[in-house]
């Protein structure tokens, strides 16, 4: 059969962009997240919700440790769901752990990519003013907008990686590291290949596009430190992807780490981020220094 893409045949190429053909207890890990969201607002409360935007989905919840003092340090998190799926409530799992070390957890909402046609640079914008509002209203919820770190998961740290190569001070008014770190956990960095897999049959990828959106063809404009995470269950394009950005990132100078997570797969790996000596939880603490 012809190979399409670095010797994998279209079906091989189509499995390595699909999660559930490696991690057969997917929808449970998945549900897990949902109940143990449930379970941390029972037991630190409910988010202040705050809009963004005036789209529909254009909300972020905001978790708070009790004291802020004259601002605490922020954790904006981004979820994964393919584009095409994923809520904001049930992602507050991890909440708890930032709270007790003193720093906001803030969960964004954003559109699916079939709200848009297909179409994922809506997405990448609405990603870019979330970020801005925070950045803007943190006294609001006694942050410190010099102190914001973001966190992605799967398709929500390819869109932190987009957001990592922003031009903030042309696009928004506002210092070009605003964003201090990022944890970018079983995302996707090179669009090109992804193009060439089934999940073009949902996302209307361009040149324009994927260009645009490939944070490893930007490299130039990231410059913050980042920590690349990845499950050794995870499909074989999922790990390249990010062993392929970590030596790239590296090549530039650029402070940052490689986290790999072994015997986890693409959702196991991100419950680590809700204990504070789990993989994920240690390197988001660690790389906003502050503990536990």
């Amino acid at each position: 059969m012809t190979a399409v893409w670095r010797g994998m045949t279209q079906e091989e190429l189509d499995k390595a962009y699909n999660q559930a053909a490696y991690a057969p207890n997917m929808a449970e890990v998945i549900a897990r997240y949902a109940r143990n969201s449930d379970a941390v607002r029972s037991r630190i409360g409910a988010p202040r919700r705050f809009s963004y935007g005036e789209g529909e989905k254009e909300g972020l919840d905001v978790f708070s440790p009790a004291e802020t003092g004259s601002g605490a340090p922020i954790n904006v998190f981004l979820h994964g769901g393919a584009w095409r799926s994923g809520a904001a409530r049930d992602y507050a799992f991890p909440a708890e752990v930032f709270v007790n070390a003193g720093a906001h957890f803030v969960v964004v909402d954003f559109d699916w990519v079939q709200d848009h046609g297909g179409d994922l640079m809506p997405i990448a914008d609405q990603v870019r003013r979330a970020i801005a509002w925070i950045a803007r209203n943190a006294a609001t919820f006694g942050g410190n907008p010099d102190e914001i770190h973001v966190t992605g998961h799967s398709s929500g740290a390819h869109l932190a990686g987009v957001a990592l190569t922003t031009d903030w001070a042309a696009g928004f008014g506002l210092p070009q590291r605003v964003i201090r770190t990022a944890l970018l956990c079983s995302g996707i960095y090179d669009l090109t290949p992804v193009r060439l897999s089934a999940r073009s049959s949902y996302v209307s990828f361009t040149d324009a596009s994927v260009h645009a959106l490939s944070p490893l063809f930007h490299l130039d404009k990231i410059t913050v430190p980042v920590t690349v995470a990845f499950g050794t269950k995870e499909t074989p394009e999922f790990k390249r992807q990010a062993i392929v950005f970590e030596e790239a990132l590296a090549l530039r100078r650029i402070v940052c780490g490689l986290v790999v997570g072994g015997d986890l797969n693409h959702f196991e790996i991100l419950e680590t981020l809700a204990d504070p000596r789990g993989l994920l939880g240690m390197a988001a603490l660690g790389g906003m220094g502050i503990g536990y």
